[in-house]
């Protein structure tokens, strides 16, 4: 059972010791206590009598880092004024999105589809096959009916021109559109 657990533990608990580290560090007055937290944090996850129930270990991590912090300061017989205001900021990080990062996520991707219809036909056909499908140049080359050299020079004018639709997608001045146009237009004479 206990070798079970430590399995579990260095599988799906330490990779998130060194976030786990970092945030405490921003959060935690007393450093020197960080290691004593994480500790603390292995101690109480090895003596549960079961973590089948724990879905997201990251977040169940830092939960109950939170916990112990605050332990901590409700033993301690003195706590300073500075370490009050530092609960308000203990937010444990989650693992699932915001509903606003993920609009913004969804609208971001479909701004990127956009962009790639956008490519020249073969630039575009360059494109999907290698980022998307992951498709090595040569056989993409062979595909196509095209060198290996053209294929390199569709990429890098792929990746060009999404670099800086993208770049400028993010600005919401009257001139954004008409600059989008000029490089649409630019990427196409190349």
């Amino acid at each position: 059972m206990m070798k079970r657990r430590a399995i579990w533990l260095s599988q799906n608990v330490l990779p998130h010791e060194p976030a786990l580290r970092a945030w405490l560090i921003r959060h935690v007055r007393d450093h020197a206590s960080v290691d004593d937290v994480i500790q603390e944090c292995y101690a109480l996850l090895m003596s549960m009598e079961d973590v089948d129930h724990i879905q997201h270990a990251r977040s169940y991590l830092f939960t109950a880092a939170k916990s112990v912090v605050l332990q901590s300061l409700r033993r301690a017989k003195v706590v300073q004024i500075e370490s009050v205001g530092e609960i308000e900021r203990l937010d444990v990080a989650d693992d699932n999105p915001s509903p606003e990062s993920h609009a913004s996520a969804v609208q971001e991707m479909r701004y990127l589809e956009h962009c790639i219809g956008q490519l020249p036909t073969k630039c575009r056909r360059v494109f999907l096959l290698r980022k998307m499908q992951g498709m090595p140049q040569r056989d993409i080359a062979r595909e196509l009916g095209i060198s290996e050299n053209t294929v390199e020079k569709h990429m890098v004018k792929a990746l060009k021109y999404l670099a800086q639709a993208l770049a400028v997608g993010g600005s919401s001045d009257g001139g954004a559109r008409k600059r989008r146009q000029e490089k649409k237009e630019a990427i196409h004479e190349e």
